[in-house]
């Protein structure tokens, strides 16, 4: 059976997936096909799986120069015609197909518990699949696109430059006080130019998801969404159950952390523009120059080479243009992701580095995406070779974690590094009340139907209490802080992709200890886990991995009482 997982002769060499005229032969091939065997049936999915790969590469083509040309409308107009045009088309198709392997008697005799995993998520697919929602779903990318396309062109004139305000954040680490508040307000008093436009999309995306879950039959969306996400293995209210531990474990570290901050800095009061500033009046961290991008990369590959000669190879792979856009330019859609480009089973990382500390975790991070993908491509079957989210960010955080011990190669000295290594800490315990509250913000979103604007900025900024401090002083700045949700592009994009880096978060920094007592296992233990693709249940992934599939404060208090005993045995 196995020998035609590996045949390739399904998709015809000239193959062209920008039209569905072209795909659609190929789909009714394989919907007219008998299956009369077990190994019919492994080969209807080799072939299934060797079309899918190259209309997934090419919209993830379409997708990424998208990312990087949001102003180019030849570019958009590519992608726009295969979110319109060919995907639309393709997911009832798609769904029918799923339909005849559910369908099929020979399913038992696969005798691989690979697809127990796909059968149960398929089952979900072909019982949630509403064809009205198709049409809602292409709606929702144009929207999202365009959501992208104005914050694209933010841009704001400082200092005598024309900066992007990924370029102008690099400010808040300015040792002049007044440079940061000028800083900040400009780059927030642009953001909130376009708050209405944004408001109205993110109100239309959201009557848009409730009206597909009522089309499935929920009571709610994310009742819907939760089905949509294979999420078999926790429920809502463990995510809230998450929150609490944060609420408990996590917020009275960073109280301390805030009011040790305020003392140092010699202030009566935190203002926004004073939590980046290193407390000792030292320049900005500056790892690397943001116009010398290859060098970026070339460190970066000397850091995995301390970590894991293995990785520094599967790095060293990664071209500029072939793999890579870091850059923060005009034009870029904001932020970072890794892109897996599946007929080539190349990883592309996209980012927007612009000379920061926050750039090197970024691309630490994505990396850890890319060796995860990379690891998973012995998977012949493209449905098969991606985990769930939740341990995808295992993969990226994990290797944010290995990495910080080797920040002096960016540096080149042992005073920034150690800096630096505080900065990712103390970041990584601050992400963990915004990751409670953007996840909150979504329970609220889509459990309180019909909400009006008022009552969701009321919701948000609950949340925003619940999960801060109390000692950052936000007085005469409250639009901006009602307002803080529109830079998170997951609520935009990808709603309820949030709590995954959460739980992700800790699976890390189980990795991380896991590292600390015996780096070659826990090494090998990360790459059997990234090895099952999506083959495994997530309990069992992170089991493979060597860590916890548990969200709760008893799991979260030994790792933070491991954050504090890092940060104390740094210098300041």
């Amino acid at each position: 059976m196995n020998q035609t997982l590996n045949s390739y002769t399904f998709v015809p060499d000239h193959f062209d997936p920008s039209s569905f005229d072209s795909i659609q032969p190929l789909l009714t091939q394989l919907q007219d096909r008998p299956l009369q065997s077990a190994d019919d049936l492994q080969a209807w999915l080799a072939d299934m799986s060797n079309l899918l790969e190259a209309v997934y590469e090419y919209g993830s083509r379409a997708n990424i120069n998208n990312a990087c040309h949001t102003d180019d409308e030849a570019i958009e107009k590519v992608y726009l015609d295969f979110v319109q045009n060919v995907q639309p088309k393709l997911k009832p198709v798609f769904f029918e197909l799923q339909k005849k392997y559910m369908a099929c008697e020979h399913r038992a005799a696969l005798g691989d518990g690979r697809y127990a995993v796909l059968e149960r998520e398929w089952r979900v697919d072909v019982e949630t699949f509403r064809e009205d929602n198709v049409a809602l779903e292409t709606e929702q990318t144009v929207l999202f696109n365009k959501y992208s396309k104005l914050c694209g062109a933010m841009m704001v004139q400082f200092e005598g430059e024309t900066l992007t305000l990924q370029q102008l954040t690099r400010y808040q680490e300015d040792t002049d006080r007044d440079t940061r508040e000028r800083a900040w307000r400009l780059g927030t008093g642009r953001r909130l130019e376009d708050r209405e436009l944004i408001d109205n999309i993110f109100q239309t995306l959201v009557d848009q998801r409730t009206q597909m879950a009522s089309n499935a039959g929920f009571e709610d969306y994310r009742a819907y969404k939760w089905q949509r996400k294979y999420r078999f293995d926790y429920t809502p209210e463990d995510c809230l159950t998450f929150g609490d531990a944060v609420a408990q474990r996590v917020l009275p570290t960073l109280k301390t952390l805030d009011t040790q901050r305020r003392e140092a800095l010699g202030l009566d009061r935190l203002r926004p523009w004073d939590t980046a500033v290193d407390v000792k009046g030292r320049g900005p961290l500056k790892p690397f120059d943001e116009k010398d991008i290859q060098g970026f990369v070339d460190t970066t590959r000397r850091v995995f080479e301390r970590v894991s000669p293995v990785l520094a190879e599967q790095f060293g792979r990664m071209k500029m243009g072939d793999n890579l856009d870091l850059d923060s330019r005009k034009g870029k859609r904001p932020g970072g992701f890794q892109s897996s480009l599946e007929k080539s089973k190349q990883p592309f990382i996209f980012m927007n580095a612009a000379g920061q500390q926050r750039d090197v975790e970024t691309l630490l991070h994505e990396a850890g995406h890319a060796f995860h993908y990379m690891d998973s491509t012995a998977e012949p079957l493209v449905f098969l070779r991606h985990a769930p989210l939740e341990f995808c960010e295992v993969a990226s955080m994990s290797m944010e974690l290995l990495g910080m011990d080797h920040f002096v190669e960016y540096y080149g000295n042992a005073e920034d590094a150690a800096r630096a290594k505080r900065v990712h800490l103390e970041g990584t315990l601050r992400i963990l009340p915004w990751i409670a509250t953007i996840d909150g913000f979504q329970h609220w979103l889509y459990t309180h139907e019909g909400h009006s604007a008022d009552q969701r900025t009321s919701a948000w900024l609950d949340l925003l209490d619940r999960f801060g401090t109390g000692e950052v002083d936000w007085s005469g700045l409250e639009d901006a802080r009602a307002a803080m949700w529109h830079r998170q592009l997951h609520l935009f994009g990808v709603p309820f992709y949030y709590i995954e880096y959460g739980i992700a978060q800790l699976g890390a920094l189980g990795v991380w200890l896991n590292y600390k007592r015996d780096a070659d296992k826990a090494l090998s233990d990360l790459t059997k886990a990234f090895a099952l693709g999506g083959g495994a249940p997530l309990p069992a992934l992170f089991e493979t991995a060597g860590v916890p599939f548990r969200f709760d404060a008893e799991t979260l208090g030994p790792l933070i009482d491991a954050i504090d005993e890092e940060l104390a045995a740094l210098p300041e």
